[in-house]
């Protein structure tokens, strides 16, 4: 059964309105269930922390504003009235065209994530989300503006590709967006529901091995939504951290000072160049997961 079509303008409105309150419950809800069942105890000023990456999110969202904006949602909408992309050549149900676009998003999305840790240039971008030096539900928010911009701009373009419908984009940021927030959670929940929870999607514990500053860590564990991606790919990193999830160091390994990582200091990062951020931020200047002085 196909939904009912809306105005171009409404359906932006929606988007913005949807994310927006669905974001809002979804971070409450995190944020109450780390108050009181935190998995690790903070390392540095949560105030701090929290100032710097609201503040990241006020201006990705200022910049989205009066940049590209809702891209992905106005491509699906314009795919949708010319007959672009490969779902509208075949004849299928709508359950399944949705299905097999949402599938695809997000394939594309770990994709994009696996590409932000294997191209220096998108490294110097990606690696303003890894300066956290403690995650929770705000780190899930943390990108820098151009990082987010890049990233509409290669969805708008697989929904191009594939016509996926506006409905489906709707639906796809909004879980996008509430996944980022729950999988950077500090929440602390039995290991056994973990366990069923990540054959299929991707949980706090998974993700937490993702933000180690060892190498061999961090190039695990990519999926945003779905952990299908990571199992298929072979990236996918079961095991908790070697120091266990409690004392893993978390963020980079060469930028471990948080009063030098303010709000400046991280929008200015991807343009500074030294022996560590020149090749992925890690090596060459990193042997045996340690920087080298």
């Amino acid at each position: 059964m196909y939904f009912k079509r809306v105005t171009k303008y409404e359906g932006q409105r929606m988007e913005a309105y949807l994310r927006l309150g669905i974001f809002i419950g979804v971070y409450l809800l995190a944020a109450l269930l780390e108050a009181y069942f935190p998995k690790r105890p903070p390392t540095q000023s949560r105030r701090t922390r929290w100032r710097i990456n609201f503040s990241l999110v006020g201006i990705d969202i200022l910049v989205q504003r009066l940049t590209v904006g809702a891209a992905a949602y106005l491509t699906a909408v314009y795919a949708q009235t010319h007959g672009w992309g490969l779902l509208h050549v075949l004849d299928l149900p709508f359950w399944l065209t949705a299905l097999i676009a949402f599938l695809a998003l997000d394939f594309a999305i770990y994709l994009q994530h696996v590409m932000s840790h294997a191209l220096p240039v998108f490294w110097r971008l990606h690696s303003v989300h890894h300066a956290d030096l403690d995650i929770d539900a705000s780190s899930g928010l943390r990108f820098h503006p151009l990082e987010i911009l890049i990233s509409l701009l290669y969805k708008s373009l697989i929904v191009a590709a594939l016509g996926v419908d506006p409905w489906v984009v709707i639906a796809f940021e909004v879980i996008l967006n509430g996944s980022a927030v729950f999988t950077h959670a500090n929440i602390r929940y039995p290991d056994k529901l973990d366990s069923w929870l990540r054959l299929l999607l991707c949980t706090p514990n998974m993700h937490r091995v993702h933000h180690s500053t060892s190498r061999d860590e961090m190039d695990t564990n990519f999926g945003f939504f779905l952990s299908i991606w990571d199992r298929l790919c072979g990236t996918h990193h079961r095991a908790p951290p070697r120091a266990g999830h409690e004392k893993v160091a978390l963020g980079l390994p060469y930028a471990r000072e948080q009063s030098k990582l303010g709000l400046i200091a991280l929008l200015m990062m991807p343009f500074r160049v030294t022996r560590q951020t020149a090749s992925l931020g890690l090596s060459p200047d990193v042997v045996s997961n340690e920087v080298k002085n």
